[in-house]
């Protein structure tokens, strides 16, 4: 049968070329064998006799590829050479996808394999010996390249499974020890989105481990949930006791009692602060409520104070007098009557009254003063009249003479120690006489 122009010949074939291969794995360890193009010399690798048959010639001889019809001899057997030419073709895209760790190795295995064991019967016109050799390169490469990937996988699977170990690991702590409630729930938020991005783990591992981590975020759910009820509670009965301080504040806010009722709002502030947040709207309400009361007690009060305070200039104006009056005493020249003098002046200070409270430390400080200076005076004219002190002194000097005289006597019996321990003691008897004596004359 002949081929018109330029489609496909017509033939026959023992058997169709392999499949295209598939990717990765690891280099080769030595270089790839060398297999010449056959349609270059393809009258080298094989004939077509007179009929037609194409053949294949080998080491163990002819075999028969195929038929040609189509045209001369020369032609067939280019065309035969031309599909061993692609068989080289798929077994150099094989090793360069192995090498470049493109793909699948265990496919680009399968199909080295089926190019090897599909030569012997390949239609095909080449150096199939050369071939041979290369294509046995081919699979012991790709062997070792999907025992390279089963190790990397194996690797990449355990750590996954360490990962997601430890993301379950911290997901358990955070649900048994974290009281930070919107960060810890943020991250166990985050950690689906990490465990969602992990890959390889098998899946029974991965059922364990993540039923490991959704007890964890369902513990800390639960004891977050009953943490904010609890808190719950605890604003409802702190609501409850700050209506209580907000009535009560309402109730004594006008009340006169001055002095009593500051200090009971002095209280019921403390209270307040150790009542604790009630929900927010109602803290703020009621805290509203509560500084309303408080201002308006306060404000009646200073009110009142501010008009008793322009009632007291007066006396304030008074007692400036008398303190003039005070102040111009001297007790060291007449100390009786200095003293005669102060008393009749602090019986016109009670009998003025109050002044305003602003000047009530400085104008009781001034006559506190004055009446400082008079006590001391009397008490230095006391203790320079004291019998007593001089009667200090007499025996102290009498102690001391007596110990003097007993350090004599031992020291002339010849006992030393006795006259050293008398002699220590009147040390200390002198000590206390020249401060007695001191004291005496200082008066």
């Amino acid at each position: 049968m002949k081929a018109a122009g330029k489609e496909e010949p017509a033939m026959t074939e023992q058997q169709t070329t392999p499949g295209a291969a598939a990717q990765e794995s690891a280099r080769p360890a030595t270089p790839t064998p060398s297999v010449p193009q056959a349609s270059r010399e393809p009258g080298r690798w094989g004939r077509v006799d007179a009929d037609g048959t194409v053949f294949v010639t080998s080491e163990t001889g002819e075999r028969a590829v195929g038929s040609w019809q189509a045209g001369d001899a020369a032609e067939g057997l280019a065309h035969y050479a031309r599909r061993f030419d692609d068989l080289l073709t798929e077994a150099g895209l094989l090793e360069a996808r192995l090498a470049s760790k493109a793909g699948d190795p265990k496919q680009s295995l399968t199909s080295a394999q089926q190019l090897r064991d599909g030569l012997n019967e390949a239609a095909v016109v080449g150096d199939l010996a050369a071939l041979a050799v290369r294509l046995d390169h081919l699979v012991a490469v790709a062997e070792q390249a999907v025992g390279v990937a089963k190790q990397e996988r194996e690797e990449a699977r355990s750590a996954a499974t360490a990962r997601k170990q430890a993301l379950a690991e911290e997901a358990e702590q955070i649900a048994a020890e974290s009281t930070q409630w919107k960060p810890a729930g943020d991250r166990l938020r985050a950690i689906v989105d990490e465990w969602k991005e992990i890959r390889g783990v098998d899946r029974k591992t991965d059922e364990q481990l993540w039923r490991r981590f959704a007890k964890a975020r369902d513990g800390f759910n639960r004891r977050r949930g009953a943490h904010f009820a609890d808190l719950d509670r605890q604003r409802l009965v702190a609501k409850a006791r700050k209506q209580e301080l907000a009535e009560e504040a309402e109730q004594i806010a006008d009340s006169s009692d001055w002095a009593d009722t500051a200090a009971r709002y002095r209280q019921l502030m403390t209270d307040w602060k150790a009542a604790g947040r009630a929900p927010k709207d109602a803290d703020e309400a009621l805290w509203q409520r509560f500084r309303a009361a408080q201002d308006r007690f306060f404000s009646r009060r200073s009110a009142t104070f501010e008009e008793r305070d322009a009632e007291f200039a007066v006396n304030a104006e008074e007692k400036e007098k008398l303190l003039a009056e005070a102040e111009q005493l001297d007790p060291t020249k007449n100390l009786e009557a200095a003293r005669a003098q102060l008393q009749r002046i602090q019986e016109r200070w009670d009998e003025i009254g109050k002044v305003p409270r602003d000047r009530i430390r400085e104008l009781e400080g001034r006559l506190r003063a004055v009446e400082d200076g008079v006590r001391e005076a009397t008490d230095a004219r006391w203790r320079r009249t004291d019998p007593e002190a001089e009667a200090r002194v007499a025996q102290f000097r009498e102690r001391v003479e007596q110990f003097e005289a007993q350090a004599e006597k031992a020291r002339a019996a010849g006992n030393r120690r006795k006259a050293e321990q008398a002699e220590a003691q009147a040390a200390q008897w002198r000590e206390w006489l020249t401060a007695a004596e001191q004291a005496l004359a200082t008066r």
